[in-house]
């Protein structure tokens, strides 16, 4: 499977969703690589961290840019699970992994202004779908309140009701320190005792990824 974690917009969280939920699934013995195609190389130093760190189990991770469906096609031969950060911004790497994934997850925030940057992914997203037409697309509402009485599902779904690529996914990541902590720390949050943000990163993997 090959799963593309990308956003048009920066800062919405698309690094920490991509790094928890390989993490996540290195703890359950899934045999994964986490492709790292941002020039930021956010999950590329997080696995350095962690590697220097000495913290188990060790999560493989290789840099690529351009065009990496080749390399995400060879990829998914050898491991049950691949996942690619594909960078903050309309890129060839975001174009080229979403031509090959099975499935893409869009992190964005709730307000107006960040699903206003919807439009153009849902376009990428119609594009990919010409040469790759099994390519499922979910937004992942993200950087949400951690305020439980406050609900930003509702509007996320009106706003997102337009975009006829994507639908959006039943879990919500929520704004937590922990995520950050555990990030600066080499670690997943599956890793903490943090529960509410544990709880988060399995349903979203038990949401999209089915690891039997």
């Amino acid at each position: 499977m090959i799963l593309v974690v990308a956003a048009e917009k920066g800062g919405v969280g698309k690094s920490t969703i991509a790094l928890n939920l390989a993490v996540h699934l290195a703890v359950n013995d899934v045999d994964l690589v986490l492709v790292d195609t941002d020039t930021q190389r956010t999950c590329a130093q997080f696995v350095d961290r962690r590697d220097e760190a000495g913290i188990k189990p060790r999560i493989h991770c290789i840099q690529r840019t351009g065009n990496v469906a080749n390399t995400l096609r060879d990829l998914d031969t050898k491991h049950q699970v691949v996942i690619v950060d594909a960078g903050g911004r309309d890129s060839i790497e975001m174009r080229s992994a979403a031509t090959v994934a099975q499935l893409m997850l869009v992190p964005t925030g709730a307000s107006q202004p960040d699903l206003e940057t919807m439009p153009r992914v849902n376009e990428i997203i119609k594009t990919a779908k010409v040469y790759n037409p099994n390519l499922q697309a979910f937004a992942v509402l993200s950087m949400a309140s951690p305020n439980p009485l406050v609900s930003e599902t509702t509007e996320a779904q009106d706003l997102l009701q337009e975009f006829s690529e994507m639908h959006l996914a039943d879990t919500v990541i929520r704004s937590r320190q922990i995520y950050k902590r555990a990030m600066a720390d080499g670690i997943g949050v599956v890793e903490t005792d943090h529960g509410q943000a544990k709880a988060e990163i399995q349903l979203l993997a038990q949401e999209f990824i089915d690891l039997e």
